[in-house]
């Protein structure tokens, strides 16, 4: 493709620069030629009051002295003879044939004569004795005086074109063919076992959509082979009812050779139901590590937890906003992780806040950082550090809700969503929401580390998101 590209653009500048080029270089040469045979007539022209007034030799030969603006030699006058007893006047280099000289008498106006080295202009001119003609050589150096150079500029520019062209090209089809590239790539690696790998979601439009299907897919294959591991555990697990019971069975059976043979044969089922469940104990685990280090589509996994809740939120009143999950956002979080951390969010949300309140859920994208934000119009939390520590039961939340004043609570859920932010080398903040109640801040490191830069942009990031809230806010009220 990449070839392809340079190829085509190759060809289309090269087919511009010809039809721009071969045009302009003509009328470059036309240019000089109509220059040199311009200055030829107004030399020319200069000889013509002269010859209007006077024949005299000696005040033609001064006359054509000071016409000449370049090399001497290149102008002569054909006067012809006054009189039955005259004879011609002949004044300077004279080139043109005879004949030539005769036809422009004939006809009465200027023409060209080809000689050696060059051309002659013949322009004639009335005087008393007849018609005199005026002879200016134009050398071939003259008619193409600055074509050469002019004809180097234009092929240099042409070829200036077509390397910016190619090399716009290039970098186009570069852009284009390495998504495709890594895309082919994450497939083979699939293909190979590799379930961690996913594609990044960028590049042109087409090649996003593929690398968002195909992480899709990706993802469903995980959770596929996830449910057929377990499914085959389940299976084992089930194996050992009916073999423990056939192993009781044949310590009854006495000593024979065929109690031994099927003592022997339980045995080897029973090794057999071991290997497979430890086999697939083991399947298991790699399923759930490449389903965490290959990540998922937070944006998703926020839409559709907050259609399940929607349900509840509609049937209790609640107002909900969602902001920011339109677009894909990946984060290096396991897919059900990360649904069980917004539901224990979203699960606060309605135990802890009265009918009708109204909460949100906004994502933000940042280079290094995926903020997600679950904020209320509740009475806040009264003690936040202690909300996010095993053990609070939520009835530090200022408000006699009913839900809050039962002891059941154990907190997990606030502990849930740290050690899930934890284990990107983000954290978790609880704050004051612009609603007016508590914002639970989960900050999702996008490469696993918290150097001391990325957390000062994560305050100037926090203050730009706390900034945009705010103008939310009070554009919503007025």
């Amino acid at each position: 493709m990449r070839w392809a590209l340079v190829k085509v653009a190759l060809a289309v500048t090269a087919m511009v620069v010809a039809a721009f080029a071969v045009p302009l270089g003509l009328v470059v040469k036309e240019l000089a030629r109509d220059r040199a045979y311009g200055s030829a007539e107004r030399q020319a022209a200069t000889i013509g009051p002269v010859l209007a007034i006077t024949t005299d030799r000696t005040q033609l030969e001064r006359a054509v002295a000071s016409a000449e603006t370049g090399p001497g030699g290149r102008i002569g006058v054909h006067v012809p003879a006054g009189g039955k007893s005259g004879t011609p006047v002949e004044i300077g280099s004279r080139r043109a044939a005879p004949a030539d000289v005769a036809a422009v008498v004939k006809l009465g106006r200027a023409s060209i004569s080809p000689v050696p080295g060059g051309s002659s202009l013949l322009q004639p001119t009335a005087v008393a004795s007849g018609i005199a003609v005026v002879e200016v050589f134009v050398p071939d150096a003259a008619l193409t005086n600055g074509v050469t150079t002019s004809w180097v500029v234009l092929a240099g520019v042409g070829l200036a074109l077509i390397i910016g062209s190619v090399a716009v090209a290039d970098r186009l089809g570069t852009r284009m063919v390495r998504p495709a590239e890594r895309l082919a790539g994450a497939a083979h690696d699939l293909g190979k076992g590799k379930l961690g790998v996913r594609v990044p979601e960028d590049g042109p439009k087409e090649l996003r959509s593929a690398a968002s299907a195909f992480n899709s897919m990706a993802d469903q294959v995980v959770q596929l082979l996830a449910n057929e591991r377990e499914l085959a555990a389940d299976l084992s697990h089930r194996l050992r009812t009916p073999l423990t019971v056939l192993r009781l069975n044949t310590a009854s059976l006495g000593d024979t050779p065929a109690a031994e043979q099927t003592r022997a044969a339980v045995e080897q089922l029973e090794r057999e139901v071991d290997q497979i469940i430890r086999t697939a104990r083991e399947q298991k685990a790699q399923t759930r590590q490449a389903a965490a280090a290959a990540g998922c589509d937070a944006a998703e996994v926020i839409r559709e937890r907050m259609a399940f809740w929607s349900a509840l939120a509609e049937d209790e009143g609640r107002t909900v906003r969602i902001a920011g999950a339109d677009r894909p956002v990946r984060i290096p979080v396991a897919r059900p992780e990360l649904a069980a951390a917004l539901d224990a969010m979203l699960g606060n949300v309605f135990r802890h806040t009265p009918e009708g309140t109204a909460f949100a859920v906004d994502v933000h994208n940042a280079e290094d950082a995926v903020i997600v934000l679950v904020s209320d119009a509740g009475p806040g939390i009264a003690d936040p550090d202690a909300a996010l520590r095993r053990g609070w039961s939520g009835g530090g939340r200022g408000h006699p809700h009913p839900a809050a004043a039962g002891g059941g609570s154990t907190g997990l859920g606030l502990d849930i969503v740290r050690r899930l932010a934890e284990s990107t080398g983000g954290d978790v903040r609880i704050g004051r929401s612009v609603l007016g109640g508590t914002e639970v801040r989960v900050w999702l490191a996008l490469d696993d580390r918290r150097a001391h830069h990325g957390v000062r942009r994560g305050h100037r990031l926090r203050r730009t998101l706390g900034s945009r809230r705010r103008r939310t806010a009070r554009a919503g009220s007025s």
